[in-house]
Parts: C-alpha cells; sequence; structure tokens
C-alpha cells in the first residue's frame, strides 16, 4: 500500500468533502435562530493517505483512521447572525472592560469610544463590524426593543450617534461620555433608537 496519495487524489477528496459541507449548509433555514445556538456540525471523512490542509470547510484526512471533525456553520446558513457564543464572548470582552477610560476615537485595549468599545469586542469573538455606531446600525438583523438578547447592539439618539451592548434585563455594557469610564447603565436613561443582531 503506498504511503502517500498522489496529489490530484488528494484534491478530489477535498473538493468532494467541501462540497458535502456546502450542500448541507444550504439545507439549513436561514432564519432559524435556533441553529446559532446549536452544537457545531459534525461529520467523518474516510481514511486518506496525508493530512490535507484547505481554507474551505473540509474533514481533516488521516492516514488508516476515521477522523471526527467540527465545521462550523458561516453566519449566512443562520440568517447573517453570529453565533449565540460569539455574541456572548463580545459582551464578556466588553464587560472585562469595565472602568477603562472613554477617549474619542479609541477602539482599545485600554481605552475606548462607544464603537470603539463594541468593534475591539466583536472582534475578539471573530466578528468583524464596521467602525462607526451610524455604520453599525445598518448590519445584522434588526431586534425590537422586546426581543433583545444579551450581546445585541442597541443604538441610541437620532440620528444614531451611540452604540451599546445589550447585557440583559434592561442594561447596556458601553464606553458613555468623556467624564466617565466604561461602565453599565440603564437602558432606559438614553434615547432608544434601533437594535441589531449581529
Amino acid at each position: 500500500m503506498p504511503k502517500h496519495r498522489p496529489a490530484p487524489a488528494i484534491r478530489t477528496a477535498v473538493v468532494a468533502a467541501s462540497s458535502a459541507a456546502a450542500a448541507l449548509f444550504a439545507l439549513l433555514p436561514a432564519t432559524t435562530p435556533a441553529v446559532a445556538a446549536a452544537a457545531p456540525v459534525v461529520t467523518t471523512a474516510p481514511a486518506a493517505a496525508a493530512p490535507v490542509e484547505s481554507t474551505a470547510p473540509a474533514p481533516a484526512l488521516v492516514s488508516g483512521q476515521v477522523r471526527t471533525v467540527a465545521l462550523t456553520i458561516p453566519a449566512a446558513a443562520v440568517g447573517g447572525a453570529a453565533p449565540v457564543a460569539a455574541r456572548a464572548s463580545a459582551l464578556q470582552s466588553a464587560l472585562g472592560k469595565l472602568g477603562a477610560p472613554y477617549r474619542w476615537g479609541a477602539a482599545g485595549p485600554s481605552a475606548f469610544d462607544c464603537s470603539g468599545l463594541v468593534n475591539w469586542s466583536f472582534k475578539k469573538a471573530g466578528v468583524s463590524l464596521p467602525r462607526t455606531s451610524r455604520a453599525m446600525s445598518k448590519v445584522g438583523t434588526p431586534v425590537s426593543k422586546a426581543d433583545l438578547r444579551p450581546g445585541d447592539l442597541v443604538f441610541f439618539y437620532k440620528p444614531v450617534s451611540h452604540v451599546a451592548i445589550y447585557a440583559g434585563n434592561g442594561k447596556v455594557v458601553h464606553a458613555s461620555t468623556s467624564s466617565q469610564p466604561v461602565k453599565i447603565s440603564d437602558m432606559s436613561r438614553m434615547p432608544f433608537n434601533s437594535a441589531r443582531r449581529v
């Protein structure tokens, strides 16, 4: 039995596995929030001769073994929203910066303005957002005030000029003004504009 498969055979295996993963993602409903909270999709790959590196969500191939690999569901498969775990991680990162000073135009890690804190927190969770609060207010999915969940983005004033991360129980974490550090505030103390789930 040869030790290595020829390169074309490896490419064929990667393409086949990628196609299977793409077909699986195509079957997922576009707006099912439960998918975001579900455990990662798991698939198995046939045995192959050598490990394969690929940027596609393809199973790893290991000589003489079947290996189980978790596939990450892309945001597009769940209606554009990041997984619940990513939003929870972003919220935790923001809460970890309570007391950090406000500085206009700052995006961390030691000082923040409002959009800088949100951008930095989500970037740590692997989610890329625009830099300004107004631009952020146009991404993701709209959420009503009554349906807010921790990790959602909340926007204030008309036009939008402030953003915070919803922390639950009517509270938000945000970098508020130059006179105060990153803090938790009652959402009702600011004029609500809109909310988005990214």
